[in-house]
């Protein structure tokens, strides 16, 4: 019996695309790793019912989403509703940033994911 409600395809999916992450998604791993001794505990490209999330602190119910210009489309704009609707039933919230936001300006990035997890770190590093 499954220990998990995820589908094998998605999990599947998950696994190819956390060995394929685009230039901006490297970018936005490392800032998201410069919390780790904070207590921030993102995951790459984490199932979430039938989405993945590109990046996700699970306790935290925080998601960090890097958009392409596939997410520029109609379809993409769709499937990102439905995705952010599915997640903020779950109790997610959802910070949403374009490649060129990471890229650019990386300051204005992890400010703004800094000021969302404030209330879940310990702003003191751990020895």
């Amino acid at each position: 019996m499954p220990h998990s409600n995820i589908d094998p395809r998605t999990r599947t999916r998950a696994k190819r695309l956390r060995r394929e992450l685009t230039k901006a998604e490297t970018a936005m791993w490392s800032m998201l790793r410069d919390l780790r001794p904070l207590g921030a505990r993102f995951r790459r490209e984490t199932p979430i019912g039938p989405y993945i999330a590109d990046f996700a602190w699970l306790s935290a119910r925080i998601v960090v989403e890097v958009d392409g210009d596939s997410h520029e489309t109609d379809h993409g704009r769709k499937h990102d509703q439905r995705r952010d609707t599915f997640m903020r039933s779950q109790g997610f919230t959802i910070l949403r940033f374009d490649n060129l936001q990471v890229l650019d300006g990386p300051d204005y990035v992890f400010i703004t994911i800094e000021q969302h997890v404030s209330p879940f770190l310990h702003m003191e590093p751990a020895p």
